[in-house]
């Protein structure tokens, strides 16, 4: 009955902690040297790995089974509060899979060769099933990439354009999509999903046998993952985007940064590239520079109008879009267009109707309240530029912001006396740049919440009608 009872606590304490172990690998892309080194609540490892841990060798009997029940019940909880719950997809399944073979192999081991086992295996076991998860999703990933190449090249009239930069790739993307479709057949890459992981399997999943372009957008965390991208769809087309210091924590530098971004470049049938003059390159007939182009830039909550120089010709746009630095987003769809055959007036036809982007500068009117979502927006320029916008504003000025996240401590500093400067509440949430957002705003009125519930609540609370409420990038919980 004793050893039953020990198992049975075993299999439950394994599970809880794994249960953590894998939400925490899921939340970064199944790399383990994030959540080692690059995790932004080291309070959780403590509370829901180490502290368990320690409370499992220490205690026995009844009050070991009593802390096993409580760690569960505080995991609940825990997860209860996430904004980004655990996905159970397969590899999730494979993963406790291999975890429960492990542990029911060691705990028959126990009973069979020892007859008890005064404490069973824990992290051992945990690194067998991840191990183990490793080498299969290993096996599965070079399967489905060879199967993803042979579809590539099944179709040779396939255009692949590939985009990538440190903010405002998903805009070009789907910019690009909406205008390219007033003529030609487009597949794009869904939502944010721009990792190599990713895009093999949205390509064997969804991609058209019948397709004349398709847009991939191309995310990066280290050195070599664009490169990859790269070699998988050896785009024929390439936009690199504006370059800043996001991500700066996993590359150390902007150069390494620009670097890691300019590997879009290393198509084999690269025929035209399009780069930001951030990136500070020197054109070529194939490599183009671009953004010094662009002037008369106008934006207000109305919408946005610039002008473009092509072909030594002044070429005016206007769109609904909200937020000056969107004409960079539509230029370098503009660039693209043109290579792919539309005229200037199909373009800017195309472009006065470009609809927004799910959560970036989105305008909503809700009980005498005119609310922005740009929860999507996560670099200092682009946040900056939304708080230039919503100063047009006459009424009272809310903001909910975590600040930025992946970024420098500078970066913050100068959003905060942004907006110290415009808006008159500030709702501070997360808690990864609460210091640094407090310490700086100092006229506005700060409310900090860390727990995202309340913030419905809060909101009803404090604004009113006339308000304008922007929601200025949005970190998810674990942040």
């Amino acid at each position: 009955m004793e050893t039953m009872v020990t198992s049975i606590t075993h299999l439950c304490f394994i599970l809880g902690l794994s249960y953590y172990f894998i939400t925490a690998m899921q939340w970064y892309s199944y790399r383990l040297e994030r959540i080692l080194f690059h995790y932004n609540r080291y309070d959780w490892h403590v509370f829901y790995f180490l502290v368990p841990l320690a409370g499992y060798y220490l205690l026995d009997g009844f009050v070991l089974s009593f802390f096993v029940a409580l760690f569960l019940l505080s995991l609940f909880i825990w997860q209860k509060k996430m904004d980004k719950k655990l996905v159970w997809t397969a590899r999730v399944k494979r993963f406790f899979l291999f975890l429960v073979l492990a542990t029911l192999f060691q705990d028959l081991l126990c009973m069979v060769l020892v007859t008890s086992c005064l404490k069973l295996g824990v992290i051992i076991l945990l690194m067998a099933a991840q191990i183990a998860s490793m080498l299969y999703e290993k096996m599965l990933f070079l399967s489905f990439k060879k199967e993803a190449q042979k579809k590539l090249m099944a179709n040779s009239a396939l255009k692949v354009v590939a985009i990538t930069a440190s903010y405002g790739k998903t805009s070009i993307k789907n910019f690009l999509a909406q205008i390219l479709s007033t003529k030609l057949n487009v597949y794009k890459t869904p939502r944010s999903v721009n990792t190599i992981g990713g895009i093999i399997k949205d390509i064997n999943e969804s991609l058209p046998e019948q397709c004349d372009v398709y847009i991939v957008e191309a995310g990066a965390r280290a050195r070599g993952d664009i490169d990859e991208i790269a070699q998988l769809v050896n785009p024929h087309i390439a936009v690199v985007g504006c370059i800043g210091e996001q991500h700066i924590e996993y590359f150390k530098t902007l150069e390494n940064i620009r670097n890691t971004k300019m590997e879009l470049l290393h198509s084999l049938r690269l025929e035209k590239a399009f780069v930001h003059e951030s990136a500070t390159i020197k054109g070529t007939e194939t490599i183009i520079s671009f953004g010094s182009e662009l002037s008369d830039i106008e934006a207000n909550l109305n919408g946005l109008s610039f002008s473009m120089m092509l072909d030594g010709v002044k070429e005016h746009f206007t769109c609904k879009l909200l937020g000056a630095f969107n004409a960079i987003n539509i230029a370098a769809a503009i660039h693209v267009a043109r290579t792919l055959g539309l005229s200037i007036e199909e373009i800017r036809s195309a472009v006065s109707h470009l609809e927004g982007v799910e959560h970036r500068l989105q305008k909503i009117e809700a009980g005498g309240k005119l609310i922005i979502d740009d929860s999507f927006n996560g670099n200092l320029e682009g946040m900056l530029s939304s708080y230039d916008l919503v100063a047009q504003h006459q009424g009272r000025k809310v903001i909910i912001t975590p600040g930025i996240v992946e970024s420098t401590e500078e970066a913050n500093k100068t959003l905060a006396k942004k907006i110290d400067d415009i808006f008159d509440l500030v709702i501070i949430t997360g808690k990864i740049n609460v210091t640094i957002l407090h310490d700086n705003i100092q006229k506005a009125q700060k409310i900090i919440i860390s727990d995202k519930t309340k913030l419905q609540e809060t909101l009803s609370e404090q604004t009113f009608a006339g308000d304008v409420i922007l929601f200025s990038n949005d970190a998810p919980t674990f942040l």
